[in-house]
């Protein structure tokens, strides 16, 4: 088992930002046909929608990778189970991997 120590913010924070404004991408319609929507100009809260999306998942990406962070410290993180890629390979083939060797 593998354990997550730390998740970096500012990795966490871009990823988070591009997955919401992707998110606002796909939301604008259905907000459009919404009240909300209708409050403002059309035109503009498209264009806006998905800046405020990212900028939305950059703060909170950022936040919630430091709050797990903090919260790792405490409990020890999430534990992972992780399987390499060459291992799998090896597997299938038949081949002993690692191979045995000194220790």
């Amino acid at each position: 088992m593998h354990r997550i120590k730390s998740v970096g913010v500012l990795s966490s924070a871009k990823i988070s930002a591009v997955i919401l404004g992707c998110f606002g991408v796909v939301v604008i319609p259905f907000i459009l046909i919404g009240r909300f929507g209708m409050a403002f100009d059309e035109k503009l809260f498209f264009l806006l929608a998905p800046i405020l999306y990212a900028g939305m998942g950059f703060i909170y990406g950022a936040i919630g990778a430091f709050i797990y962070n903090l919260a790792a410290k405490w409990v020890g993180g999430i534990e992972i189970q992780l399987e390499s890629p060459l291992a799998t390979a090896a597997n299938q083939s038949g081949v002993i991997w690692p191979p045995p060797g000194p220790k």
